[in-house]
């Protein structure tokens, strides 16, 4: 088949069509997805980089969700160090009971044995507290061999290390305390005012170490907060770098549109008008 041939009119007329053409299907894909820069081709440099800032806000994304799991790991051990405060200020009362019951020798014994029970009864919970103060298996009072490493980058380069503490009966040299379960204390050591003095300097011991303990947490719940702020305000900064490299202005595009619906228009009509010129010849027959 023999090429057809367009006069020059026509050809230039096509060919400015066609532009028009390409031109508003790239500001209607651009109203449509609000960006300007949709694929490497519309602009390689902003391209990628757009794309690393949303994949290093995904990644940290993902890091603050690390750290609200270790926030909470730790908020669970500071509420079971609150329990165990409690429970201790429990036990000093009982050993404030002993006192007064060693003045009172009809019913001494027999208070004695009481306060012994009760005595052993709380340790028991304690213990108890102790070992139900863990958050998805990460429990930083069951002893110096639990850690947790919260990574505060992509890279892992920042970080901060958790570890426990024993906070049982027994690691707090606690008088009558097994590692587990019921307390073992005697009546016996009640009985006398030495050996009350000795239970009572301990009680006063573990209460300074939890505190200490109990500071050292909200120290790392205070980092850890802090971190997870500074995470989000990256993360919403990355985003808006990457926005920013993308993003259409509507209000300029819309107007690009009207004026390039009025230029199709024109085209049309030209190429129009160019076809009438090669059609003239029909009137020589």
């Amino acid at each position: 088949m023999a090429d057809i041939t367009l006069t020059s009119a026509m050809r230039a007329n096509l060919v400015s069509l066609q532009n028009t053409t390409t031109l508003l299907g790239r500001t209607q894909e651009r109203l449509a997805t609000g960006l300007k820069v949709n694929t490497a081709v519309d602009n390689p440099a902003s391209y990628f980089a757009a794309r690393g800032h949303n994949l290093r806000a995904t990644l940290m994304d993902g890091l603050k969700d690390n750290i609200s799991e270790a926030i909470q790991t730790v908020k669970a051990a500071d509420k079971g160090v609150g329990g165990i405060l409690s429970t201790i200020e429990s036990v000093r009362g009982i050993i404030t009971q002993a006192r007064a019951a060693l003045n009172d020798t009809v019913t001494s014994a027999t208070t004695l044995s009481g306060l012994t029970s009760q005595y052993n009864s709380l340790l028991e919970q304690l213990n108890n507290i102790r070992q139900d103060s863990s958050y998805k298996g990460i429990n930083f009072l069951s002893g110096t061999s639990t850690t947790l490493t919260v990574n505060f980058n992509e890279n892992a380069t920042t970080k901060l290390n958790i570890s426990g503490f024993d906070a049982s009966a027994s690691g707090l040299s606690l008088s009558g305390g097994a590692a587990s379960g019921v307390g073992t204390l005697t009546s016996a050591s009640l009985s006398g005012t030495a050996s009350l003095d000795n239970i009572e300097s301990r009680l006063n011991s573990a209460i300074a170490s939890l505190q200490t303990k109990s500071s050292e947490l909200a120290a790392n719940l205070s980092i850890l907060t802090t971190r997870q702020t500074f995470l989000t305000d990256m993360i919403n900064t990355l985003r808006d770098g990457a926005t920013a490299l993308t993003v259409a202005d509507t209000n300029e595009e819309g107007a690009n549109l009207l004026i390039l619906q009025t230029r199709q228009q024109l085209g049309t009509t030209a190429l129009g008008l160019s076809a009438q010129a090669a059609q003239s010849v029909l009137n020589l027959f």
